[in-house]
């Protein structure tokens, strides 16, 4: 018996990948993340399957679904949105599992940043812009943000900010963030990516919270940074006609770019 922790990727069912389709075809048991998991990847379940949505249980009561299927012999297909390596309470339940020796699997899936890039039609580190993004949240009730990691903090690198599970304080990210990127600076909000009813706003980050007015209140993902704009960059020079690697020997006779 294994429990599979698979992620099921930003909401798109095809953007499942294809070791979390066939993980799913085979487990009896599957537990899901209810709001954020769309019906059409549950239907990969075997037709008999124990399905099961996680949102309103405690993590006690998810582990005793999983100890029931150990004790049954059953695999398990966890199942969480996006990718599991961020906010996804997934160490919490490795550690659990770990103390009572019952072994697991890990699966990635697409996370809802890059959904949200490609939503935009963004690169998200540029040539001559900047080359760090910044994965992130506002200080909240849940899980409280340490000091050296606040947003004002963060912002000071200039960085691509993708902040995660902010969007219901949005009026304070954006107050935050003015003073360090610019009311000028591009901003998005990108509500459900990849899902059907997908939504996206884009403007100024001194506009933004006007702009976002209505509707974007939860699974929402804000992006700040100047590469958003995808105009003033450079050209890479990984791809440059002088520029030698190993799989390519430098043009001669030609200038760099």
């Amino acid at each position: 018996m294994t429990v599979h922790f698979i992620g099921a990727g930003p909401g798109a069912p095809d953007l499942l990948t294809l070791r979390a389709r066939d993980l799913i075809a085979r487990c009896p048991v599957c537990l899901y993340a209810g709001s954020l998991v769309p019906p059409q990847v549950l239907a990969h379940c075997p037709p008999q399957a124990r399905v099961i949505d996680t949102a309103p249980l405690s993590l006690e009561q998810i582990l005793d679904e999983i100890r029931a299927a150990h004790a049954r012999g059953q695999d398990v297909a966890r199942l969480h949105s996006g990718d599991l390596s961020v906010w996804s309470a997934l160490a919490e339940q490795l550690r659990a599992l770990r103390a009572e020796g019952i072994p697991y699997t890990i699966t990635p899936g697409v996370p809802s940043f890059a959904a949200a890039a490609a939503a935009l039609g963004c690169e998200l580190t540029l040539p001559g812009g900047s080359q760090t993004v910044v994965l992130t949240r506002a200080h909240g009730r849940a899980t409280p943000v340490p000091e050296r990691e606040r947003l004002e903090v963060l912002a000071a690198t200039g960085a691509t900010l993708a902040i995660h599970l902010s969007v219901h304080v949005l009026e304070q990210v954006v107050q935050t963030l003015l003073p360090h990127y610019g009311a000028d600076c591009p901003a998005a909000v990108v509500w459900r990516a990849s899902w059907p009813d997908e939504r996206i706003v884009r403007a100024p980050l001194g506009e933004l919270v006007q702009a976002a007015q209505g509707g974007l209140e939860r699974t929402a993902l804000i992006l700040v940074g100047r590469n958003l704009a995808q105009d003033g960059f450079g050209r890479s020079r990984l791809y440059a006609p002088d520029y030698e690697r190993r799989y390519r020997r430098a043009a001669s006779g030609e200038g760099s770019t």
